[in-house]
């Protein structure tokens, strides 16, 4: 198993980067917040896991080892796979999905697209006990928003993509796009995210 990457980052795309280790590029795909973390032309490391599927070899990557534990976890419930995994920690980081297990907070579960009632309270019932709550804090549970290019079409793509549908998607990037025309794709995309998990 590819465990880490570690090398010049020579792009980062909406959804993955493609990291160059050892004259071979890796396309790692990742949350838009691990991504926004990434410049191209710098080195980075990133904790990896590699899903292995009859048709397809597929890396993911992730900031830390925690939020790459808890996309492990998250697939051993039935009816998750990587992409939804990689979908819940696109909208909620770590210490907020655990928090949201450990309460049994399925309102929060359903903002990530794709977990309905159902799928949130199977995520709780089978996940509660092996997690550990983290401390109360003020923040709010989805990712923070982040300023900064209006590149419409490929942001709602990646929605569409997460499981969004596309009206929705489009009024997201919309509303956004209105109060900051220059915003950057990846920030743009978690901005939609985090716009879209609160209705």
């Amino acid at each position: 198993m590819i465990s880490s990457v570690r090398g010049e980052v020579l792009s980062v795309g909406l959804d993955h980067a493609v990291v160059e280790v050892g004259g071979v590029g890796f396309a790692v795909f990742a949350t838009p917040a691990t991504l926004g973390g990434l410049r191209r032309g710098q080195e980075a490391r990133l904790e990896t896991l590699l899903v292995v599927r009859e048709d397809s070899l597929t890396l993911y990557g992730f900031a830390d080892a925690e939020e790459r534990e808890l996309f492990v976890l998250l697939q051993t419930v039935s009816g998750v796979g990587p992409r939804l995994a990689l979908a819940t920690l696109a909208v909620l980081d770590p210490q907020s999905l655990r928090r949201a297990l450990a309460d049994g907070d399925t309102a929060t579960l359903t903002r990530v697209p794709g977990v309905g009632r159902k799928s949130a309270e199977r995520l709780v019932v089978e996940l509660r006990d092996k997690v550990v709550a983290p401390a109360p804090v003020l923040a709010g549970d989805v990712r923070p928003l982040v300023t900064g290019n209006a590149h419409r079409d490929q942001v709602v793509e990646a929605l569409v993509g997460l499981g969004f549908t596309a009206r929705p998607a489009e009024a997201a990037v919309d509303g956004i796009l209105a109060g900051d025309p220059d915003a950057e794709p990846a920030a743009l995309l978690r901005s939609a995210l985090a716009t879209l998990g609160r209705t």
